[in-house]
């Protein structure tokens, strides 16, 4: 693994490549990809310096724009759905908890091999924190895979589940506020041109009218929105998705959509936010984050119930002009479920975890390494374990929170082992994009999708 010592290091390997008198210039971009590219992510991450992580993320995106790849909102293309001119996809949001260049590389593989646009690379507000990559990071290596993947166009990055901690909203509700606009603020800057707001945990299903229930969800997202609609890049709006129904708990219902659509509407109007609000909702249909591991490790059958998803995505499309409906915890979902989900109009679906199971129970993963993380997992998770959970159910529930002590170790990980993952992982992103209809989708986006230079914020010693 390369990662350089310091900037000027960096700059010096570069020199065959790229220079700058004074401004960025890309010299050979075949060369940057083949010789330099992986150097440059591992610097991205693992720089020692925080100005030398942070020329070599501003040197990825300043390349990967040279080569036509741009960062993008997908609001144009829900917008053109929510009219009715165009169906019969659901758009795959995948979440990337680790390995996330190689994983990203798989994507923009599998995307490439059937013409597809439409997909979502995503993070979620807990994901940042315990896979430890900020948004900055994020944004650099999934630019990376598709600059080394040779993609062309538009790239789709989004903060998902820019949730409000309902327990530390309760303590203290501008603290917890303040916490979700920095992130955005930094989200926004780090090139995330889709962000989904997700105050649903802050419905309160005992006063007696919906409205009065849904409050403090869609008075607290129209503050999110306000904020992003005054700091997106000009020539830009930002896709914006809200939520209605917290994964794992009560199923949605049109009703509770329309109070909060509504309740949304109006405080919008009273902010004075005259741009589009949000272009799709979540809502919960049976669905939890990662399924529901059983004792012996394996997952629950869910009962996921399609006629409600369907009746809200329609509502949503129909009465208020949006793409649809959005499935989250969906990656353990049997096989033959996935069609159905473009059947349904669905707008978008969320799919984390079955990738991360894939990465952990892949036959070239080092079991030695598995056997640090699980007792890294058993050592400093303790506290997280239930008196009723199995070993197999506990290590299941916290794997996911490996990725970030381990991200070395990961990224150390063989090219032999590293290729084997991606191949399976490209092989999965084929049958999903498939599954969901996007495959073909490309010129769909070249249609709806416009081209925005987003400025790139290069550090000082630059």
């Amino acid at each position: 693994m390369e990662i350089h010592a310091s900037t000027r290091d960096m700059l010096e390997t570069l020199a065959p490549a790229v220079r700058f008198q004074p401004d960025f210039e890309l010299l050979d971009g075949e060369a940057l990809k083949s010789r330099f590219l992986d150097g440059l992510t591992t610097t991205a991450i693992f720089a020692t310096e925080s100005g030398t992580r942070d020329m070599a993320r501003a040197i990825i995106r300043a390349a990967a724009a040279a080569c036509g790849i741009h960062s993008a909102s997908i609001q144009d293309l829900y917008a053109a759905r929510g009219r009715g001119e165009c169906t019969g996809f659901t758009v795959p949001a995948i979440n990337i908890r680790g390995l996330t260049y190689d994983t990203a590389r798989a994507v923009f593989r599998a995307a490439r091999r059937h013409d597809t646009g439409a997909v979502i690379l995503e993070i979620a507000r807990s994901e940042i924190g315990y896979t430890q990559q900020s948004p900055a990071e994020y944004t650099a290596l999934i630019t990376a895979a598709a600059l080394r993947e040779d993609w062309d166009g538009p790239i789709f990055i989004q903060g998902d589940h820019f949730q409000f901690n309902a327990s530390k909203f309760a303590e203290n509700p501008e603290g917890e506020a303040d916490a979700v606009l920095d992130l955005t603020r930094d989200a926004v800057a780090a090139g995330f041109m889709n962000i989904d707001i997700d105050t649903s945990t802050l419905v309160d299903l005992s006063p007696p009218t919906l409205d009065q229930q849904q409050f403090h969800n869609y008075e607290r997202a129209a503050q999110c929105i306000q904020l992003i609609r005054e700091i997106e890049p000009s020539g830009v709006t930002i896709s914006i998705g809200g939520e209605i129904g917290e994964v794992g708990k009560k199923n949605s219902t049109p009703e509770e959509l329309m109070a909060y659509m509504d309740g949304l509407r109006r405080s919008l109007k009273e902010r004075g936010v005259t741009a589009p609000g949000i272009s799709k909702i979540s809502v919960q249909t049976g669905t939890s984050h990662g399924g529901v591991p059983l004792p012996d490790g394996t997952i629950a059958a869910v009962k996921l119930d399609l006629d409600i998803l369907g009746q809200l995505s329609r509502l949503a499309q129909e009465r208020y002009g949006m793409a649809g409906a959005v499935q989250h915890g969906a990656s353990t979902l049997p096989e033959d479920l996935f069609h159905r989900f473009p059947e349904l109009d669905t707008a978008e679906i969320h799919l984390a975890t079955g990738f991360q199971n894939m990465i952990y129970g892949h036959p070239a993963f080092p079991r030695d390494l598995l056997t640090d993380i699980d007792s890294h997992l058993r050592h400093h998770h303790a506290g997280e374990r239930t008196q009723d959970q199995t070993d197999e159910q506990f290590i299941y529930k916290t794997r996911k929170k490996a990725f970030g002590p381990f991200k070395r170790a990961l990224c150390d990980l063989g090219s032999d082992v590293r290729a084997a993952l991606g191949e399976s992982l490209e092989d999965r992103f084929v049958f999903l994009f498939d599954q969901l209809g996007v495959q073909g989708t490309r010129a769909l986006v070249d249609r709806f999708v416009r081209r925005v230079e987003l400025p790139i914020a290069w550090p000082l010693e630059s």
